[in-house]
């Protein structure tokens, strides 16, 4: 494609950065504007990157001057709403990272505007795009597990001293389950579908200074009758880590985000197992492969590449405004049950 695609960034601080490594390794894009409410850490990224960009610490005079194709908005997540419906509005694609809003409400807005101006809404649940979590989806797909039955991950992650530029991620509204955790409620709605009730519990043991929760474990019920769990802690002192596990009638998948390699266990068939790089045998009827995978846990420039791809080809995007809705969904319902302490059904409104 011989046509450049002219982005803004909103957004400058470490989610910003992500996204400028992505983008100004893409030949086609041009960066054409900067924009964050700290108009220093703006300046700084326009020199960092070297770009030919203009910047602004304020969105809408940013949409009234400048011509954008995309907007990514990469703020602190309460700005998500008002920044991409204002974009949507003034006839730009929106790349809005996540969780796409704090609220469902907020997300219906977001969809809503974007139907309405015939707009693409993507947002970035950048876990479908790493490669060790698309290798799983794909041994599952191919039926090399069997049937689901219980699926099950994690986003620990010690947010001690990490609240973040102006505290955002220590805001009453963000609960660990929605601004964290929401990377594994969306990894395991893609691999098991949208579950339909959840029972969760909080607890405020680590992080007691900041204003919600700071642990959740939630059980989910899936269609096909599949169980879930999602573990999320932002005190908890250990490695950052997504590892995820998903448990079919022929096999098991350990896979973590952070590991050069998947684990893979199925049981022996006539003594000849699944060729993908046997480790050892870990009993008579069960062995364990290991299959090497990369470890771009947030592979945004993939990301950018199917929006890109949305805009110039037509190809259908993999996480749209209505999968960002519906994941923000589950995460309020969990919200729901561990605070009234009961059962929660799960309704989708996009």
């Amino acid at each position: 494609m011989s046509k450049k695609l002219k982005y803004a960034v909103v957004g400058c601080s470490n989610f910003g950065k992500a996204h400028l490594n992505g983008l100004v390794a893409m030949p086609d894009v041009e960066i054409v504007a900067l924009c964050d409410v700290h108009m220093d850490i703006c300046e700084e990224r326009k020199q960092e990157y070297k770009l030919n960009a203009n910047c602004y610490n304020d969105h809408r005079e940013m949409l009234k001057n400048e011509e954008i194709d995309i907007v990514t908005v990469a703020t602190s997540d309460k700005a998500h709403t008002h920044i991409t419906i204002d974009a949507l509005e003034a006839g730009c694609h929106v790349m809005c990272e996540k969780p796409m809003a704090l609220f469902t409400e907020e997300c219906e807005k977001m969809v809503e505007t974007a139907d309405r101006c015939g707009k693409l809404l993507m947002v970035g649940q950048v876990c479908r795009y790493a490669p060790g979590f698309v290798k799983a989806k794909e041994l599952v797909e191919k039926g090399i597990i069997g049937e689901l039955y219980f699926v099950e991950s994690e986003y620990a992650h010690d947010y001690f001293g990490r609240e973040g530029v102006d505290n955002w991620r220590a805001d009453k509204d963000r609960e660990p389950i929605i601004g964290g955790a929401c990377h594994a409620i969306d990894l395991l709605r893609w691999i098991a579908g949208d579950p339909v009730e959840t029972m969760a519990y909080s607890n405020h043991k680590m992080l007691t200074k900041w204003p919600v929760n700071d642990t959740t474990v939630a059980i989910l019920k899936f269609p096909n009758d599949v169980i879930g769990k999602v573990f999320t802690s932002i005190g908890c002192k250990r490695d950052y880590t997504m590892r995820t596990v998903l448990y079919g009638t022929k096999g098991t998948i350990i896979v973590n985000n952070t590991d050069p390699y998947l684990e893979l266990f199925l049981e022996k068939i006539d003594g000849a197992p699944f060729a993908a790089g046997q480790l050892a045998d870990i009993t008579e009827k069960v062995v364990k492969h290991s299959i090497p995978v990369s470890i771009n846990n947030h592979n945004v420039a993939m990301e950018h590449q199917h929006m890109k791809e949305a805009v110039l080809e037509g190809k259908p995007l993999i996480t749209t405004g209505r999968e960002g809705a519906r994941t923000i969904t589950v995460c309020r319902a969990v919200v729901e049950s561990a605070k009234c302490g009961m059962p929660v059904k799960i309704t989708y409104t996009v």
